[in-house]
């Protein structure tokens, strides 16, 4: 769909990362892992990016984790960095099929603004009697309290440098149990480091479900 949002809350969720939760239009359904569109005007032209959810669902409101550099990100990075409640946004979407869709055991590898997709995914698994593991690479932690709740609800939580390989724990967190999937959501060298460490734990990478966030 193609409508307008408005920001109802905007958090400091870590350094240089924030969650901006919005009102739900009417009508507006997504699941954790899909993505949007999300858009504005910056001195006479349009400007819009895409982020993906970090709400395990949508009710009244829904929520993306936005990763701004200070130093290198352009207007619009500037833009939401300064959003406050009441800020107006275009929307379009959802889009994507790379979502949590009931699968029994949710891994999901992560690094960057990609912890807020994985947090939800974990969260919506525990809330649907299915079981959770999250690796995440990065030397800042974001969602802090949100992977601390995971790790008492019984997720399996492993945080990493942003220099340390993945192999072992992916090898640690893949069971090979029927059903389970691996999620995956950073950029395109966490994206190659994780299906590297999938296919060395004796995963199938070629069916995770990934998204790459260039």
């Amino acid at each position: 769909m193609d409508t307008t949002a408005t920001v109802e809350a905007v958090e400091a969720v870590g350094p240089d990362t924030y969650a901006l939760r919005f009102r739900a239009p009417e009508g507006f359904a997504a699941e954790p892992g899909q993505f949007v569109k999300l858009g504005t005007e910056i001195d006479g032209e349009s400007v819009a990016r895409f982020y993906t959810l970090s709400s395990p669902r949508v009710g009244e409101t829904f929520e993306v984790t936005v990763g701004i550099n200070p130093d290198e990100g352009g207007d619009f990075s500037a833009f939401l960095s300064d959003a406050e409640a009441g800020t107006e946004m275009t929307l379009s979407g959802p889009f994507g099929d790379q979502h949590y869709d009931g699968e029994p055991r949710a891994v999901v590898i992560a690094g960057g603004p990609g912890i807020g997709p994985a947090v939800a995914i974990a969260e919506r698994a525990l809330d649907e009697g299915a079981e959770a593991a999250v690796i995440y690479r990065d030397d800042d932690v974001a969602h802090a309290d949100r992977i601390d709740s995971l790790r008492e609800r019984g997720a399996d939580i492993r945080l990493l440098d942003a220099d340390e390989p993945l192999t072992d724990a992916v090898a640690e967190l893949l069971t090979g149990a029927e059903g389970e999937t691996t999620f995956v959501y950073g950029f395109a060298d966490l994206v190659a480091d994780a299906e590297a460490a999938v296919d060395a734990a004796g995963g199938d990478a070629d069916a995770a479900k990934v998204e790459n966030f260039g």
